[in-house]
């Protein structure tokens, strides 16, 4: 029997914490390709510490495609707000090392249509992906993951445009418990900040991230006198960023999703180009679930794919709404297989995902984003769904 009452936390951290600032730089990395050249083939992992960023891979684009690799790296780590040894890491004099190959043509075969076993395009790799979608907010996301996310957007921009907020620095975490009874949201039990800082009183700072972003964002119907707050718990945050930690891409797979609420597979998102299922199906997998969800045919929705690399069909697909459904859910696996592009080449086409929008998916969530570019969001197909169902 599920509880029913209870307290879950999620966590979501800034834009400059080091695991997502090298993040960021593998999907510009990304998105440079795309740019140039929609096909290409892209697996970057960057790892970063005082004074440096190192890019690795394998990456296949025509030899006419040239992509100046430590000019990204200085633009994006520029832009997140590393521009000075004040902060602890300047992007304008870092030491940029690249390490990257062609990938394997064992791979690209049944990566490509016409090429392997099969005519059709194949998984790049084999493997689970899960999406995940719940009606407890407006973006149909856990509201845990939902507000953390919110709590570090709003401070970044905080940081950006406000002169009252200049002693801020670019690495923040933040963490968000909620408390549920009887499994409905009732209040907010826990707030967590831990931001990255210039020399301040730390009572300042408790006070003005409190008062000026907490109590901002949280609904205030969810704050009540029993809530905690935690600000900067170990009293200082002056270093930061790869000075104060290592950064690799793809170590923050939970707050890229749904902060521990559904189920991971354990592949990573960025630096990996759509041909890769363990980017595409999980966002395919975020879109079915959300117009499950949206349809009305059930309040909760995981749907889990799986595939063999070099194979277009999925080996299997399961969708598990936690007793939700309005409907019996062997038709809501129906429904996915009939109307839900579940194959590589067809998601990748209904998705429009060869395009060079994958930077900004890299902070701050790639789900629950009101954002025209991050078509796994729509709802589009939710009509189709009542009509195949009958609702």
């Amino acid at each position: 029997m599920a509880l029913k009452n209870y307290l879950f936390t999620s966590e979501s951290v800034s834009e400059g914490h080091p695991d997502k600032m090298c993040d960021q730089i593998s999907d510009a990395v990304l998105d440079a390709y795309l740019a140039a050249y929609p096909r290409s083939r892209v697996a970057c992992e960057t790892a970063t510490k005082t004074g440096f960023v190192m890019l690795a891979g394998e990456i296949t684009a025509p030899e006419s495609v040239k992509v100046d690799y430590p000019k990204i790296v200085r633009r994006v780590v520029n832009g997140i707000g590393f521009n000075h040894t004040d902060t602890g890491f300047d992007g304008n004099t870092c030491g940029v090392l690249v390490a990257i190959e062609e990938q394997s043509p064992h791979i690209s075969q049944g990566v490509t249509e016409g090429e392997g076993q099969y005519k059709e395009q194949g998984a790049g790799d084999q493997g689970m992906m899960f999406g995940y979608a719940i009606n407890e907010t407006p973006e149909l996301m856990p509201a845990t993951i939902q507000y953390s996310h919110q709590l570090m957007y709003e401070l970044a921009q905080l940081r950006k445009t406000r002169p009252e907020w200049s002693w801020l620095r670019p690495d923040s975490k933040s963490q968000v418990t909620i408390e549920y009874r009887e499994g409905k949201i009732a209040r907010v039990d826990a707030v967590v900040i831990s931001t990255q800082h210039a020399p301040r009183a730390h009572a300042d700072i408790c006070e003005q991230v409190i008062d000026g972003l907490i109590k901002k964002v949280i609904p205030a119907h969810l704050l009540d006198d029993n809530t905690h707050y935690f600000v900067n718990p170990t009293g200082k945050f002056e270093i930061g960023g790869p000075m104060g930690d290592s950064g690799l891409t793809g170590r923050k797979i939970i707050v890229d999703t749904y902060g521990g609420h559904g189920a991971h597979g354990g592949g990573a998102f960025s630096g990996k180009d759509p041909s890769k299922v363990d980017r595409s199906a999980a966002y395919v997998g975020r879109y079915i679930a959300k117009n499950l969800v949206a349809s009305g045919a059930c309040d909760r929705a995981l749907v889990q794919l799986a595939y063999a690399i070099g194979v277009a069909d999925p080996v299997s697909v399961n969708v598990e709404t936690f007793g939700t459904a309005h409907v019996d859910e062997d038709k809501l696996n129906a429904c996915i297989r009939e109307i839900f592009p579940v194959k590589p080449a067809q998601l990748i086409r209904h998705l429009d995902l060869l395009r060079p929008i994958y930077q900004k998916t890299a902070a701050y969530g790639h789900f629950g984003r009101n954002d025209p570019d991050f078509t796994w969001e729509r709802t589009d197909l939710a009509g189709d769904v009542k009509s195949f169902l009958g609702l």
